[in-house]
């Protein structure tokens, strides 16, 4: 059952709302993730190549002074389900492609056995540049990377958003969510159904949350099974 909350999910404050009325025709949409204004977010980028392209020349934070390259993301631009995860690693640092270390070796095996093929997913990260020695990335490096995945969430479309860990489901869902309480339940904004779960590096280190991961995934499967008809 998916569970939709307006009060977290679909209001603008009284800034945003003077906003529209003074300038309407600034105001594209109404933003997808928590804490950014409706023009942070490149709204005049209506392609992902272009902002693949705005990305890799993303000097906004220092995070790009100490990576190889800009992980971006990969899968088909008009996928119907979207995984996002933290941040690279040194093995995606080095290929330039989200999730390929251990990691994604075992998320590949996950969605295998969910009959999730890999290449029908976009899967992508909340900052896109490998922070160093694999530390989580600081609030003020996902502040701008954020703005890259919610125009990446608004040209791709996706009917199923999965958030893999505790970073993902506090970028997208609410910062203040522990994933221990919210994994496994569906939540509904903007028409897109969203399922935060453990990140599959966490899986490697805790083999106790590989059940309720599969679980979840579970969940997913049917869930995608039906968009896909």
């Amino acid at each position: 059952m998916s569970k939709e909350q307006p009060g977290l999910f679909g209001e603008w404050g009284e800034s945003e709302k003077e906003r529209f009325v003074a300038e309407p025709e600034n105001i594209y949409y109404m933003p997808f993730l928590p804490g950014l204004a409706p023009d942070e977010a490149y709204p005049e980028i209506e392609t992902i190549m272009e902002l693949e392209a705005a990305a890799r020349g993303c000097c906004r934070c220092r995070l790009r002074e100490t990576c190889q390259q800009v992980v971006f993301a990969d899968g088909p631009h008009d996928a119907q389900i979207m995984f996002i995860g933290e941040g690279p690693g040194q093995d995606e640092d080095i290929q330039g492609k989200p999730f390929v270390g251990r990691a994604g070796q075992l998320l590949d095996k996950i969605m295998q056995a969910a009959e999730i093929q890999r290449n029908e997913v976009y899967i992508s990260n909340v900052v896109k540049c490998r922070p160093p020695g694999n530390r989580l990335p600081n609030p003020d490096e996902v502040k701008e990377c954020q703005k890259y995945l919610e125009a990446q969430i608004r040209i791709i479309k996706p009917a199923i958003i999965v958030c893999l860990g505790s970073m993902a489901s506090q970028t997208v869902i609410d910062p203040k969510v522990r994933i221990t309480r919210i994994r496994g339940s569906w939540l509904l904004r903007q028409g897109i159904k969203i399922m935060p779960t453990y990140h599959p590096a966490a899986l490697l280190r805790n083999p106790g949350y590989k059940r309720p991961t599969w679980e979840d995934f579970k969940l997913i499967r049917d869930e995608y099974k039906k968009v896909k008809g």
